[in-house]
């Protein structure tokens, strides 16, 4: 149960304190407060221009799809702790390499089945690193990595050695799997690896989206990191809805402030994703951002960001935890960034919005059984990173190439803003399901207190099919794109991007965008294209920009390291006005968050190139490591 107001009014009334400098990168986010940034001030705008690649390594853990295994999704953000690099692959093994030279210190392989039972993909987004507070000498396991499966298992193995801890659940595996008790239809995959907290493992899971209109219903977990052992639950779905809907899961990454004992849960849509007419009543955790106290699972409080979702607007990236200054008083805040492109800034103590909130009303359904919201919350600041009134409009080059298709489909599509819902003639979404910001979240310069965010700006259709109709479709699917089937729904569901003939965006440009806020202000402070579109062996101008996915790191040299793009490179931009003063090609789109850290005296940048189908079917299989020259 929510936790009452008295709880709520105890906890505003904390002295709030300056979140405590977390310089490692021993995490998903590099923090727990998931702000992505690195102190390290040796690479500035100054030198950048004179970053080499030291060393690269290929993990030989990739496929296309063209044989007999699934494509790989690499998104694995590097670990850096123990001195060491650790990587987590799509083939579930462990990679703990040197960080100057790249040399394999050791390598763990968990021998998962390398299937893809919930995703179209074998993926993976890397390991989590524990360290006992208290370390006994000449023990084994008092530092771990953990790694999960798409089956369910999370394995923990010594950091030193990679051997398993046989502590850990049954010699060194959980199954997870375990608690999969209600519409059990598949397994509680884990991509994600879990959040640490003291002692806690927090774990999310991910499932198969678009399948079915009951699945397993959203639950995290709170686990012992010395045993395996469970500590607590939390369901996400009222217990009477629970048996005829599914998922409002946790598949991404999560944040937490240890002063205040909270984990900071983004929190996902419930099943089926494009019509809801099975669970009409609140769900008031699903599409939310919640925090939960790390040591009991209690909800300290939940703010929902959309209500009854039927769009897949997942909350779907950890929200950053930083402090900020308001009428002349330090506030510890967290920013949540969405699909949709909004800014949510909230009191991390209550839940409370920062900035005003308005509530507006938002187109109805005409679809069988759906009783769509008829409002929504919108933040009045900071502005977001999409038009939530008007999408971008027909792009006139691709309506040229198609002899006015765009322009025609535009017409026949509906379309009445944002949160128009799915139809069965079709429904122009924008943003869709793809973003807005994606999972990558923001970064947090410390120095200058601006806050930096990637997001895509993609026009997406969604169409319902009738079940009859849908039963005679031979189309498949893909990641995030094509016939999906809703089963125990009335509808399946047709998901595509709005593009012509030749695969051109109908939407006008940029297609891609970087930003900063000053959130303490609620305001914008700049916006520049980001990415650039690479098509036929020529790039397009860098006004376009590309959609993108994977999120910023910024620096205390001023710079910002990102890579996320179609077009495959790696970047470094000015973090004062976005310019791009350095880039370097890899193998395929590098959608992983990087990591920034000093090693021995020299600041390092390394990358994860692995590709992901959302942005073109190129993958890799690539650790690319980059510094100044020594002098």
């Amino acid at each position: 149960m929510i936790r009452t107001l008295a709880f709520i009014t105890c906890v505003a009334g904390l002295v709030a304190t300056p979140l405590a400098a977390q310089d490692r990168w021993d995490s998903f986010h590099g923090q727990l407060s998931a702000q992505k940034y690195a102190p390290a001030e040796a690479i500035t705008t100054e030198n950048v221009g004179d970053l080499e690649r030291q060393w690269e390594v290929h993990t030989g853990d990739l496929s296309d799809g063209s044989g007999d295994l699934p494509p790989t999704v690499w998104s694995a953000t590097p670990i850096y702790a123990n001195e060491t690099l650790y990587f987590g692959t799509p083939f579930y093994r462990i990679l703990a390499l040197d960080p100057e030279t790249g040399a394999e210190k050791w390598s763990y392989d968990s021998k998962s089945r390398l299937e893809a039972v919930t995703q179209p993909a074998l993926k993976n987004r890397g390991v989590a690193y524990w360290g006992a507070s208290d370390p006994q000498d000449g023990k084994a396991c008092q530092k771990r990595i953990y790694l999960g499966t798409m089956t369910a298992t999370l394995h923990a193995v010594d950091a030193d050695t990679g051997k398993p801890c046989a502590d850990f659940g049954q010699g060194g595996i959980l199954d997870v799997n375990q608690w999969n008790t209600t519409n059990d239809r598949w397994p509680l995959s884990l991509l994600q690896p879990p959040t640490v907290v003291g002692d806690t493992l927090v774990l999310g899971w991910a499932g198969k989206d678009w399948a079915f209109a009951e699945a397993p219903p959203g639950t995290l977990f709170g686990i012992d990191a010395w045993t395996g052992e469970r500590k607590w639950t939390v369901e996400f779905i009222p217990e009477d809805v629970r048996q005829r809907t599914g998922t409002a899961n946790v598949w991404t990454a999560m944040s937490a402030d240890p002063d205040l004992g909270l984990v900071y849960v983004p929190i996902s849509s419930p099943s089926p994703n494009y019509w809801g007419g099975n669970r009409t009543e609140p769900i008031p955790m699903a599409t939310s951002v919640t925090a939960v106290d790390v040591e009991t699972g209690d909800i300290a409080w939940s703010r929902q960001l959309v209500r009854h979702d039927i769009w897949d607007y997942d909350t779907n990236a950890a929200p950053t935890l930083i402090d900020i200054e308001r009428n002349g008083e330090t506030v510890p805040a967290l920013v949540q960034t969405t699909k949709q492109g909004f800014l949510y800034v909230l009191d991390r103590r209550s839940g409370e919005p920062i900035f005003d909130w308005s509530e507006k009303n938002v187109p109805s359904s005409d679809a069988d059984g759906e009783v769509a919201s008829s409002t929504q919350p919108f933040p009045v600041a900071p502005p977001p990173t999409n038009d939530h009134e008007n999408w971008p409009g027909v792009w006139w080059l691709a309506d040229l190439v198609s002899f006015g298709g765009c322009s025609r489909q535009a017409e026949e599509l509906r379309y009445e803003g944002l949160f128009t819902p799915p139809s069965t003639e079709g429904t122009l979404a924008y943003p869709g399901t793809s973003g807005g910001m994606q999972w990558g979240g923001g970064s947090y310069d410390r120095k200058t207190g601006l806050f930096y965010v990637n997001a895509s700006r993609v026009a997406q259709i969604f169409q319902l099919i009738p079940r009859e109709e849908y039963e005679n479709i031979a189309g498949g699917s893909g990641n995030e794109a094509g016939y999906y089937p809703q089963e125990g729904a009335p509808y399946g569901v047709y998901l595509t991007a709005f593009e012509n003939w030749a695969g051109m965006p109908c939407w006008k440009p940029p297609f891609g965008t970087m930003s900063a806020y000053d959130i303490g202000k609620g305001e914008k402070v700049w916006e520049v294209p980001f990415g650039r579109v690479q098509r036929y062996g020529f790039y397009m101008p860098s006004s376009w920009g590309t959609p993108t996915i994977g999120g910023p790191v910024s620096t205390g040299g001023g710079l910002i390291f990102i890579g996320g793009s179609i077009d495959a490179r790696v970047r470094a931009l000015d973090a004062a006005n976005g310019e791009e003063l350095w880039n370097d090609p890899v193998m395929a789109p590098s959608v992983s968050n990087p990591a920034v850290f000093e090693h021995k005296g020299r600041e390092w940048i390394v990358f994860v190139a692995g590709g992901n189908s959302i942005l073109k079917p190129q993958v890799g299989d690539q650790i690319v490591a980059y510094a100044l020259p020594e002098e």
